[in-house]
C-alpha cells in the first residue's frame, strides 16, 4: 500500500500533494496496490472527499485541536502511530518546506531510509527506484531501497496532478493521541507578503530577480509582469534576499527553493551555481543580463544580453497584447 501526506495550507490541499498523489497511483497501478492518502489537522474531514480524483482509495483523517498549526514533532508523532498501524509499504511526501521538514523526522522514528527531492520514480522487477539530483544538481542519483518503508519526498511541478471524474473513496477517522509536551513547537501565525502571490516551487512560471534589480521598489517591475502572465510567481536570486529586497520566502537556489517551472525568467541573475542548482530543471529558462560572459546563459534556452530596465517595459506591452487576443 502506498501512503501519501497530503499537505493542507489556508484550508486548501496544495497542488503539490495532489502531484504526489497522482505519482503513487501511477506506480500503485503497477505493483496492483491501492494508495491511501492522510490528512492531519484540524477541522480538515471535509477536504477528504478531494483526494478519491487523484488516487486515493481510502483517506485516514487524523485530526486534534493541538494540530490546528504546524508543529513538526506532533505532526511527526501523529504519522508515526498512523504508520505502526496501517504498515504501508511506501510513504510519499511533497518536497515543500512542510514535507522537507517532516519526512526525515518520520524516517528518523521508524528507523528508515528516506530519498529526498526525487525527480523521476520506476517500478522495476516489483520493486521501486527513484532519481534524484545530486551534487547541486550535477548529477543524477539512482537509489534502491532496502529498507521498509520506502519513503520519498517528491519535487514539486515534475509530476503531473491527473484527476479522474467520478471516484470514490472510504474516508477513516483515527484518534490522535497527542499531548502538549509532544507539541514542542508549533506556528502561530503565517505573516503573507503583497497581494496573494503563489508560491514560487508551485507557479508554472517564475519571474525572478537578481543583484542586477538595484533596490527594493525595483522588483514591483517583476510583480507587475506576474500579474500579467497566468499562474506565475515571483523569485529572487540569494545575492537579493541577501541585500533586503525581498523576502526569503521567493528565493531560489540552494539555500532557498527548488523548483521546476515550465518557464524560468531571469532579470539580472548572473547565475551563480547556487542559484543554478535550484531552477536548471526549469523546462525553459529565458536570460536578460548585461554580462554577456554571465553563467546563467550557458543554461539559458533564450538569453538577451541588455538592460533589463529597458527591455521589460515593452514586453509588457507586447504580452497584454499577446494575452488578450
Amino acid at each position: 500500500m502506498f501512503l501519501v501526506y497530503t499537505e493542507v495550507r489556508d484550508g486548501k490541499i496544495k497542488k503539490s500533494s495532489l502531484e504526489a498523489l497522482s505519482e503513487a497511483r501511477r506506480r500503485a497501478q503497477e505493483r496492483d496496490e491501492e494508495v491511501h492518502g492522510v490528512l492531519l489537522g484540524h477541522n480538515v474531514e471535509e477536504l477528504a472527499s478531494q483526494l478519491y480524483s487523484y488516487g486515493a482509495s481510502q483517506v485516514y483523517v487524523l485530526e486534534n485541536s493541538l494540530l490546528q498549526g504546524y508543529s513538526s514533532s506532533g505532526y511527526a508523532q501523529a504519522l508515526h502511530s498512523l504508520v505502526e498501524e496501517v504498515n504501508p509499504e511506501v510513504i510519499f511526501f511533497s518536497a515543500t518546506a512542510m514535507g522537507q521538514d517532516l519526512a526525515p523526522r518520520l524516517a528518523a522514528k521508524l528507523g528508515v531510509g528516506l530519498a529526498s527531492d526525487c525527480t523521476q520514480i520506476s517500478i522495476k522487477d516489483g520493486a521501486m527506484e527513484v532519481v534524484r539530483p545530486i551534487f547541486a544538481g550535477k548529477a543524477l542519483a539512482t537509489v534502491h531501497f532496502k529498507s521498509s518503508p520506502q519513503m520519498a519526498t517528491l519535487r514539486p511541478n515534475v509530476f503531473p496532478a491527473e484527476s479522474s471524474d467520478n471516484a470514490q473513496g472510504e474516508t477513516v477517522k483515527k484518534e490522535v493521541v497527542v499531548s502538549e509536551e509532544q507539541v514542542k513547537g508549533q506556528v502561530e501565525e503565517v505573516l503573507k507578503g503583497k497581494g496573494t502571490e503563489i508560491d514560487v516551487s508551485e507557479a508554472e512560471i517564475v519571474v525572478s530577480g537578481g543583484r542586477g534589480m538595484k533596490a527594493t521598489e525595483n522588483f514591483d517591475v517583476l510583480r507587475e509582469l506576474t500579474q500579467i502572465l497566468p499562474h506565475s510567481a515571483l523569485g529572487a536570486s540569494r545575492a537579493a534576499v541577501d541585500a533586503g529586497w525581498i523576502d526569503h520566502q521567493h528565493q531560489v537556489g540552494q539555500t532557498g527553493k527548488t523548483i521546476s517551472p515550465v518557464l524560468y525568467m531571469a532579470f539580472g541573475i548572473s547565475g551563480a551555481i547556487q542559484h543554478l542548482a535550484g531552477m536548471s530543471s526549469s523546462k525553459y529558462i529565458i536570460a536578460v543580463n548585461k554580462d554577456p560572459e554571465a553563467p546563467i546563459f550557458k543554461v539559458a534556452d533564450f538569453g538577451v544580453v541588455g538592460d533589463l530596465f529597458e527591455l521589460i517595459p515593452p514586453l509588457k506591452e507586447e504580452l497584454k497584447k499577446q494575452l488578450s487576443e
